[in-house]
């Protein structure tokens, strides 16, 4: 018996993997609880602290999310640009401290933002959402948040240089593939396939909750509004294990391997 740690995927791949999943049931842990709460009560209200506790914690895991698959995007960049020198560069070390950066960085950010939120008066006590959203939250204030809407954007813009460094590095391997040979080419885009479908699920699901909390139409079906606002909340940790089950073959062989033991257990 190997017991519970599976040695053959202690990868940096796989440990990234396993930061991206665990910033995943945080994003779930943000909105499940609460959401099935109110599915359950009478009254859909939420108190001042736990809004902001909410929101502190979604913005945490939207910011984690694109952190974890940037450093993945450099993890895959160095192993197919430079593969002779993967173990020399993504080193035990640097992984953990790339790592450490990908979780502190949103912390910082956000706990920014809380500190701008907090200290704004609120008039209003009505949001349009299944959760608590900064932006709306922000219009039942009673004075001018101009600094708070310009943080907002900021952080919306820190996006920018990560997609492009990703973008970047995907063009370089793509450009690397081209050049290889076929069965070398096709074990690199298998291990990046899973990383693009995530990459561009969760993008576009925060461009979209960005577009339409400022310049979405009131005339929209109320039902659509609520399925289209948890859209982020809900792909990315529902379709992430799924995609990188089935494309990764370490992962998929694992999988099968408990499910087997485990059948024959039961027997």
């Amino acid at each position: 018996m190997n017991g519970p740690l599976e040695k053959s995927l202690h990868e940096p791949m796989y440990i990234c993997l396993c930061n991206l999943f665990m910033n995943a049931l945080l994003g779930s842990a943000s909105f499940y609880p609460s959401f099935l709460y109110h599915l359950l009560s009478d009254t859909q209200v939420i108190s001042y602290g736990f809004c902001y506790t909410q929101m502190c914690v979604m913005y945490t895991y939207v910011m984690g999310e694109m952190t974890f698959l940037t450093v993945m995007a450099y993890d895959r960049y160095v192993a197919i640009y430079f593969p002779l020198k993967y173990n020399t560069v993504m080193t035990c070390t640097k992984l953990y401290k790339l790592l450490f950066a990908a979780w502190i960085y949103p912390v910082v950010m956000v706990s920014f933002a809380l500190i701008f939120s907090v200290s704004v008066p609120l008039c209003g006590n009505q949001i349009n959402k299944l959760y608590c959203h900064n932006w709306d939250v922000m219009k039942l204030s009673c004075v001018d948040t101009t600094a708070n809407n310009i943080y907002g954007f900021l952080v919306y813009a820190s996006f920018i240089p990560l997609f492009s460094f990703i973008v970047y590095s995907y063009i370089k391997i793509l450009t690397v593939c081209r050049k290889s040979a076929k069965e070398h080419n096709r074990k690199a885009l298998q291990t990046c396939l899973p990383h693009l479908i995530s990459l561009i699920s969760f993008y576009v699901a925060v461009l979209f909750d960005f577009m339409y909390s400022r310049y979405g139409s009131s005339d929209m079906p109320q039902a659509l509004h609520n399925l289209l606002s948890v859209e982020f909340l809900i792909v990315p940790p529902v379709f992430n294990p799924v995609i990188y089950g089935l494309n990764l073959q370490k992962i998929w062989n694992k999988v099968t391997k408990m499910c087997s033991r485990n059948k024959v257990i039961q027997t």
